[in-house]
């Protein structure tokens, strides 16, 4: 078979296939090239889902006559003036978005420079499968407009693997409601046609107070009463944005919003950062709202890595990890006790006609039910018990009223005073302007976990030598990885040494998971590292034998309490970090406020 040259025209599509996927990306790229020209508005018109027709108009910089016939030219671009691929500062720079889309659809291009350029008009150029037509005069405002028919009609087979009208509108939505969240100062509209699927009007103010109104627009407005601002920086990298309570998750990462220097990103590294931050808070199947956005030196990150521009290399990912997991969890330990206020709004839709049932089975318990088998440490199922200690010391018969705690003030507290115990599970207390109502089995829990890692945060965990060392087979890479980690892993009482190039051999592992299959442990490891750059595994189950250990420590539903009792359990809660939510993302009171429940009542 003889080798030949590829026809230039069948060149372009095939490299058009590697930058534009589907309609989503045709709008990303050329949203992307307005916010690059300065524009302050853009305005998107879709038909058929993107298919049949695009419009996305700006009113940026705009391009002269030469500069739309150079524009249409593959790998020709206005923002690598010292042709630097390391300092790059636009969210384009590969100059293949508009060949690309102009090799597989009708395209046309009308501009209008705002600087004049010498041109007293706006001209039109049109491209269709490839083929550029004649250079022409053209109606057009200051700015430009790209209109795309028939994408995908001169390569068929992508049309094929497209999904339905209202699935590939959802990706154009996401893909500019992503822009948006990084440019509050910039106005955003989507029309299909027949009525506005999105409008956000530019902003003005501070970035923090603009980005979180943003932020709200897109994510709605549960987030921006519920989000937790973050403001860190180490060593040259900036790190900013908002996180979400605990207790305000969801069952997919869908709002997961990351920014690397203003660009949207899905980063494995980023995410496994998100993720870690938020173990010890959040049941496995349910994931944290947030958007975060990392600002660095544009040497330290490599963005030319794919022509999506989605994926980005770091110089340094431990430090950037370690910035996210830091800045998170520090935002979530101020939060103290704080749950989020969907928790009462949902409890309140319970009660109104025409709500749908069942809202509480979303903070269904998802923790296994007894201890490990073998289990075998020492001190930390006594310390379990022992949280119990504040509660069960107290001598005051059940039922009974103390002066003291009838005279205490609610105002005095944030979770206000203790009144009653309602069918031995839940304390109702009284605040200044509402009420409180607490699940005491899921309050303790919560309580006495947190006691469990301050007391292994105190001693270390404690190690089980193993009688015969295991040896645990692996690639050589996988052998260097956790060797790099060997410290890190004897922390937490996995001692592991490397035993020739292929292999790994356990010594000791922690006394607290009893009896465990130390070759599913290791070969975990060694996946979590290579694909998240961290150690996962060996934590998590850590927490779930302290989170089981701490269940079944912690008072019980249907444990009648006293008020001095009650009480005593509210303001451990007023003092331990994360109290707002047990173990598994439960909430673990509900706030009413006055006003909501005399509306309840039709008093107002």
């Amino acid at each position: 078979m003889t080798i030949r040259r590829l026809p230039e025209i069948l060149v372009n599509r095939i490299a058009a296939g590697e930058v534009i996927e589907r309609p989503a990306a045709a709008v990303k790229e050329l949203v992307e090239n307005a916010l690059d020209a300065g524009a302050k508005q853009i305005d998107v018109v879709l038909r058929d889902g993107g298919r049949t027709f695009i419009s996305v108009t700006d009113d940026g910089r705009g391009m002269s006559a030469p500069e739309i016939e150079l524009a249409l030219e593959r790998h020709a671009t206005s923002k690598l003036p010292g042709d630097d691929l390391v300092h790059i500062a636009t969210l384009g720079f590969r100059g293949e978005a508009l060949p690309s889309i102009g090799a597989v659809s009708r395209l046309s291009v009308t501009s209008w420079a705002r600087d004049g350029g010498g041109d007293t008009q706006a001209w039109i150029l049109s491209v269709e499968g490839g083929r550029r037509g004649a250079l022409a005069p053209a109606a057009q405002a200051p700015g430009t407009r790209v209109e795309v028919r028939d994408l995908f009609f001169a390569t068929p087979a992508r049309l094929k693997f497209l999904k339905t009208t209202r699935t590939e509108q959802q990706y154009v939505l996401d893909a500019v409601q992503r822009l948006a969240m990084a440019h509050p100062d910039v106005g955003f509209n989507i029309d299909d046609g027949t009525r506005k699927l999105l409008h956000l009007p530019a902003m003005e103010g501070a970035l923090s107070d603009t980005r979180l109104a943003r932020l709200g627009a897109v994510m709605a407005r549960d987030f921006a009463d519920n989000a937790l601002r973050i403001e860190a920086e180490r060593e040259g990298a900036r790190l900013s944005g908002y996180i979400g309570l605990p207790t305000l998750n969801r069952g997919n990462a869908r709002q997961q919003y990351l920014f690397v220097n203003g660009r949207p990103v899905r980063d494995k590294l980023l995410h496994g950062a998100v993720r870690g931050a938020y173990h010890d808070f959040l049941a496995h199947d349910r994931h944290a709202l947030l958007a975060l956005f990392l600002e660095l030196p544009a040497d330290a990150v490599d963005v030319n890595v794919h022509p999506a521009k989605a994926e980005v290399r770091f110089r340094d990912p431990g430090l950037i990890r370690g910035l996210i997991v830091g800045a998170c969890r520090h935002a979530l330990a101020e939060a103290g006790h704080r749950a989020s206020s969907s928790v009462a709004q949902a409890a309140l839709g319970a009660f109104r006609p025409g709500q749908a049932p069942g809202v509480s089975q979303v903070w269904r318990a998802r923790a296994g039910g007894v201890p490990p088998a073998g289990y075998g440490g020492q001190g930390l199922a006594e310390a379990s018990l022992a949280g119990q200690a504040p509660l069960s010391g107290l001598t005051a018969a059940p039922g009974a009223v103390s002066d003291q705690a009838r005279e205490s003030p609610a105002e005095d507290y944030p979770l206000g005073a203790a009144r009653a115990q309602v069918h031995e599970t839940y304390v109702v207390a009284q605040t200044p302007d509402g009420i409180v109502i607490v699940d005491q089995h899921a309050a303790h829990e919560r309580l006495v976990y947190e006691r469990m890692k301050e007391q292994m945060d105190a001693q270390g965990v404690a190690r089980q030598a193993l009688l015969i060392p295991e040896v645990v087979e692996l690639e050589t890479e996988a052998v260097e990885r956790l060797s790099g980690r060997a410290d890190e892993l004897a922390a937490l009482g996995l001692v592991m040494e490397a035993f020739g190039p292929g292999a790994v051999v356990v010594r000791e592992v922690p006394a607290l998971l009893g009896e465990i299959d130390v070759q599913g442990l290791i070969r975990d490891l060694a996946d979590e590292l290579a694909e998240l750059g961290q150690s996962l595994a060996l934590k998590e189950r850590l927490q779930e034998v302290c989170g089981t250990l701490a269940c079944h420590g912690s008072v019980r539903a249907g444990r009648r309490l006293n008020v001095d009792e009650m009480n005593a359990l509210l303001r451990q809660m007023e003092a331990t970090p994360h109290s707002g939510q047990c173990n598994h993302g439960r909430p673990t009171y509900v706030e009413l406020k006055l006003a909501d429940i005399e509306r309840l009542f039709g008093r107002r």
